[in-house]
């Protein structure tokens, strides 16, 4: 257990981030899930707004510290590598790039 003040301080800090890190991360999965279903339904418009979400909730968690930046990326690029296929499957236009 934590003895000074300062310390005390920090361990309430930590739990709060944990807490926002936690529930983060969670929501980031679940929005994936949400476009992997839209993908597999292959509705279009569906698909890009999907895209557009879950890749804009990548980059804010990565701006906030929450996943490293490169680990967004790497996720915006698969992303958007699946979804261009089912577009392209689908005869839309592929997905603009984040």
């Amino acid at each position: 257990m934590a003895h000074t003040l300062s310390a005390k301080k920090n361990l309430r800090k930590s739990a709060k981030r944990h807490l926002y890190n936690k529930s983060t991360k969670s929501a980031i999965r679940t929005q994936v899930k949400k476009l992997l279903r839209a993908i597999e339904s292959g509705n279009a418009e569906a698909m890009q707004v999907e895209l557009k979400v879950t890749v804009k909730r990548l980059y804010r968690a990565a701006a906030r510290k929450v996943i490293h930046k490169n680990l967004a990326a790497r996720k915006a690029s698969q992303l958007t590598r699946k979804v261009n296929e089912a577009l392209k499957k689908a005869g839309a236009p592929p997905a603009p790039t984040a």
